[in-house]
């Protein structure tokens, strides 16, 4: 008998409030497929990477529902970055969370496996365990308070390739967010064939949800990608805003370094009101 239902009904019988965040597993009976162990390649960078405030090894993903005092309906969940290997779940993560409760959204972090750096395809366990936070929330939007059709997925650096990749590669439509928010994410361009071609199978479908892009211009590639991903949202006529800043380089999150890009979580509750996520 699947642990699920006994373990979620636990906590629905408690109110959720955002002084007490709920955490649930997103694979109560196990998490599919098997995680590689660490290379010396992943363990070094683990080492010379990876901060205080990071959280590294997860191989029981979760998600911690932040509620805020007046929720509106909306909710988005987190995606940190950290190359795969680990999360920088304070800066991108539960700070992030915290500012969407004060637009009145229901911020929740997304804590998915890691390491997959040795993968062959790094995204593929972290776009399961999105797609799965996705579906629980719709599961239980009605004992949350939240609207089915308006879930967002937020996501930073390696947490934006995971949403590239959730949006775009053609998942179940269940999986799909309503909108994302890509801030320095990228990783889905082809260096070998041009500095301006994305990878070969990675497309936009028609069917991909209204997106929201933020990236310095000093951020090596990332920049190139969010072009790349607004010209391909352009052909088809979806709802996208992308905006580039001369400086603020990579992986600064909710901190503040006094670059305009730093503004950019102003600029993202606009695009959200605009486009009628912030009711």
């Amino acid at each position: 008998m699947c642990p699920w239902h006994p373990f979620l009904a636990l906590f629905i019988a408690l109110p959720l409030s955002a002084a007490d965040p709920l955490e649930l597993k997103l694979w109560p009976a196990g998490a599919p497929g098997k995680m590689q162990p660490h290379s010396q390649a992943t363990a070094d960078f683990i080492r010379t990477k990876a901060g205080k405030s990071t959280i590294t090894d997860i191989h029981e993903p979760a998600i911690t529902v932040f509620r805020p005092a007046k929720p509106n309906g909306t909710s988005v969940i987190v995606a940190p970055g950290g190359g795969y290997v680990f999360l920088s779940a304070i800066h991108e993560g539960s700070q992030v969370c915290e500012w969407l409760n004060t637009l009145g959204v229901t911020g929740i972090l997304l804590k998915y496996r890691t390491p997959t750096r040795d993968e062959a395809a790094p995204h593929e366990k972290p776009v399961q365990d999105a797609a799965r936070a996705i579906a629980i929330v719709r599961e239980h939007a009605q004992d949350w308070g939240l609207d089915p059709r308006r879930v967002g997925l937020l996501g930073f650096s390696a947490g934006g390739n995971l949403l590239a990749h959730l949006a775009c590669d053609r998942p179940a439509a269940a999986a799909l967010p309503d909108f994302g928010i890509m801030i320095y994410g990228g990783g889905f361009i082809d260096a070998k064939q041009g500095p301006a071609r994305l990878k070969e199978g990675f497309t936009v479908p028609a069917g991909a949800p209204p997106m929201f892009l933020a990236c310095a211009h000093d951020d090596g590639q990332n920049p190139v990608a969010a072009t790349l991903l607004y010209l391909e949202y352009q052909k088809h006529g979806i709802p996208c805003e992308i905006h580039l800043f001369s400086r603020g380089g990579h992986g600064f999150g909710m901190r503040q370094a006094g670059h305009p890009i730093n503004h950019w979580p102003q600029r993202c509750a606009d695009w959200m009101q605009a486009m009628g996520w912030l009711p």
